[in-house]
């Protein structure tokens, strides 16, 4: 029977894919944004997931319609038949994309979802299907657009470029479809049939290589989980290397549909390893990789035993200037494939201009007659190579706007440089000196351009003007500038470590997509330039990271997932407390609710505090400080709570008299029996976390919590409710139970006085 199906794909390759699927036999082809929609059997479905080199995803459209309310997408969800797509017992995972009036988080849609499929087979079967994120039965996708829902099975399950191999990697590999359409775009399946050879001199994780070879060797991109997925691999280690690892397994979203045809599929699977296998029969085209970074290289070669290419593909350590045809074997020309660094972390775009000249002048000199093919989100770079570029296609990497180069080295052209000179020095002993020696100095003593000095003088008027409050109040940490120009967009804090060097903490707002990428990153790079030579500090002791504004819990989740726990400790007032600058988005302390955790300090001697959604619990360190008799703080996070542990430690607070508790905050204030002088209430915007059974939505939420806050203080007792949600707004009918007072403008330091939308509070009395 035939079905429609829509097929998506990273930005740029919509053109490409639908060149592929009308090559797999697709009908009805019709290109949009991201994706193609196409028609054709459940063989034909199957045949891309196994096949497309380029999709991520094959939906299977169940139906669409308008949302104006949650009721109406629960409404929509509940009245499709599930019980025909799930089985029996199964589980399911939701994927929800967009948002609007109704639903206005991601984790709200895909809950409701959820209970919309939840509700139907519990009244079906009196059965209730389970939330499975790792290996769910069905994989369901829902994309909110203009106030329309569509609603589709997910037939790949993980997106398809994941294709099964890679089990290391560097920096920043590309995603294995980007890495297959540059190679189609440099023309590398024509290069190969001709017994090309393909070389990449900076070849990373081996992306490019794995690619070309699966493309030499007629390998589905698919074959590799399909094996995995029937257990073909479980068992197999890989004893030639030091540690032993396995491959993950990764199937596709169909294998436990209910509707799910195992002989259609198993026939497709053995015509791919016939295929392959007859490919490998004949001689193959030499895949070469080289990089500069022997532990990188360790990581590419698991790639390749797992991907079956050990005895094919070869991967040196070797810098790029030494980059020369291989001698083992007559080569007489192929095609080089790189993706060299753009430049994106701190002070690496002058030092990269080297490497590219580098590049350019040794393919030039060693390679004539070969092809040259440059990915590159940095255009500024590119033009450091001095060659004239034959074709150039215009791609995305995520969310960096690139280019892939393509050069013919037989070309004409110099690739000499004039050196721009820079002025450094005093005025009396000021020198000329040029690009590449500035490149060499520390970044605080490089010249600025322009649009730092600039930024520059903001910083040093924003420190200028804080300065007498900062010594006035013996304030160590304060934030000094907070995307005062919509230009720089970035919030600067400035941390001043008890036995430590003074840091930086950088976080870069994410820029609108209407702002182009490549200006962002110039004005970033500005930025960060300027703060090292206004606060004269090394690159090391600048933090820099992305912030979203109003993503819930991500705020507090690890950035850098490795065990590194560099912590270190700061003075707030009479209290030491722990920050961990490097590895997660907050730093361990909000900079701008001292004004509160002061207050509370005044009038908590002699009382009880309740502190909920603790965090690191420094307020009721502050608390206890100031004499509090007993507090109780409560969070769900052992991660937190284990900080607020050390946090008490540092400052000798008797853990019998203030405890801190593990729990759901909704669930402990339930069965709370126990009066406090003073509450404060400060929870995340919203939270899905796996430890709730329901969502929290403080909008919809702060009611029910405040209420319940309110039962629990004593007479004559304060609750300090505050807020990050921008858009929030305290429930009217709250104001005539209580005396509530708005302190926004008392609880915000000079430092936090210009931005008035970092936090909303307020003092709740009975």
């Amino acid at each position: 029977m035939q079905e429609n199906y829509f097929s998506s794909c990273p930005k740029g390759l919509e053109n490409l894919l639908k060149q592929e699927l009308e090559e797999l036999g697709s009908s009805n082809l019709r290109e949009t944004v991201a994706g193609v929609y196409f028609s054709g059997d459940i063989r034909h479905a199957y045949k891309v997931c196994l096949w497309s080199r380029l999709a991520n995803k094959v939906l299977l459209p169940l139906a669409k319609g308008p949302v104006a309310s949650a009721d109406d997408l629960h409404a929509l969800v509940k009245g499709l038949p599930w019980e025909d797509h799930l089985p029996e017992n199964g589980s399911l995972i939701v994927d929800f994309l967009g948002t609007n009036d109704a639903i206005r988080h991601t984790q709200f849609g895909a809950q409701t979802v959820k209970d919309g499929v939840v509700d139907r087979i519990r009244e079906l079967s009196g059965t209730r299907p389970d939330v499975n994120k790792t290996s769910p039965d069905i994989r369901i996708n829902a994309r909110l657009a203009r106030d329309v829902v569509h609603l589709s099975l997910d037939l790949s399950g993980d997106s398809l470029h994941r294709r099964g191999y890679r089990v290391g990697q560097g920096g920043a590999p590309l995603k294995e479809n980007l890495a297959a359409a540059i190679l189609k775009r440099a023309g590398w399946e024509e290069i190969a049939e001709k017994g090309g050879a393909l070389l990449d001199p900076m070849c990373g994780s081996g992306t490019f290589l794995l690619e070309a070879a699966m493309m030499a060797t007629k390998m589905a991109p698919g074959l590799l989980r399909a094996r995995f997925s029937k257990g073909l691999h479980k068992e197999q280690t890989y004893a030639s290397f030091d540690e032993e690892f396995t491959p993950r397994v990764i199937g596709f979203g169909f294998e436990k549909w209910k509707q799910h045809n195992e002989d259609v599929w198993q026939g497709l699977i053995d015509d791919a390893e016939l295929i392959h296998k007859t490919a490998c029969e004949r001689t193959l085209p030499e895949i070469r990789g080289y990089d500069i970074n022997p532990r990188v290289l360790g990581s590419t070669r698991k790639n390749i035993v797992v991907a079956g290419f050990d005895e094919f593909i070869r991967v040196t350590t070797k810098d790029v200037g030494e980059f020369k045809i291989p001698t083992h074997r007559e080569i007489n020309n192929g095609l080089i494939i790189c993706n060299p660094p753009y430049g994106e972390r701190l002070g690496e775009t002058e030092a990269l201009r080297e490497t590219y000249l580098t590049l350019a002048q040794t393919c030039k000199r060693e390679f004539p007659g070969w092809q040259l093919g440059v990915f590159t989100g940095n255009r500024e770079l590119a033009r450091e190579m001095r060659l004239r570029p034959k074709k150039k296609y215009q791609l995305y990497n995520g969310t960096i706007a690139s280019e892939l180069l393509l050069y013919d080295l037989t070309a004409t052209g110099s690739v000499e440089r004039e050196e721009d000179k820079f002025r450094v020095g005093s005025s009396s002993g000021a020198k000329n000196i040029s690009a590449n020696q500035a490149v060499h100095l520390p970044l605080k003593e490089r010249p600025l351009s322009s649009g730092a000095q600039m930024f520059a003088n903001r910083l040093r008027k924003n420190r200028k003007k804080l300065n007498k409050w900062i010594k006035q109040e013996s304030i160590h940490c304060y934030r000094v500038y907070d995307a005062d120009m919509p230009e720089y967009s970035a919030a600067i804090d400035v941390y001043e470590l008890v036995n430590g060097p003074l840091q930086l903490h950088v976080q870069e707002y994410a820029a609108p997509k209407t702002i182009d990428e490549k200006k962002a990153k110039e004005r970033f790079d500005d930025l960060v330039h300027a703060c090292a030579v206004v606060f004269e500090l090394d690159e090391d002791n600048i933090i820099v990271k992305v912030r979203k504004r109003n993503r819930g819990k991500e705020q507090y989740e690890k950035l850098n997932k490795q065990n590194s726990a560099e912590t270190s400790r700061i003075q707030e007032g009479d209290c030491i407390l722990e920050v961990n600058l490097k590895d997660y988005l907050d730093t361990g302390v909000f900079l701008d609710h001292r004004p509160l955790r002061k207050q509370i300090a005044k009038q908590i001697k002699g009382k009880s505090f309740l502190n909920l959604f603790c965090y690191t619990a420094s307020a009721t360190v502050h608390a206890a400080k100031a004499g509090a008799v007993s507090s109780v703080s409560v969070d769900m996070s052992n991660t937190y709570l284990d900080w607020a542990k050390r946090n008490f430690a540092l400052n000798t607070i008797n853990p019998s008299s203030h405890q801190l508790i593990r729990a759901n905050c909704f669930d402990w204030l339930k069965q709370c029996r126990q009066g406090f002088d003073v509450i404060m209430l400060d929870p995340p915007s919203f939270s899905n976390s796996k430890r709730m059974e329901d969502v929290l939505d403080i909008q919809k939420d702060h009611v029910n919590l405040i209420n319940r806050c309110m039962d629990l203080l004593k007479p004559a007792g304060t609750l300090y409710f505050s807020t990050n949600l921008r858009s929030f707004k305290l429930d009217n009918e709250l104001l005539s139970q209580f005396k509530v007072t708005d302190i926004t403008t008392q609880t915000l330091d000079p430092d936090f006085a210009a931005n008035a939308k970092i936090h909303c509070c307020w003092k709740i009395e009975a």
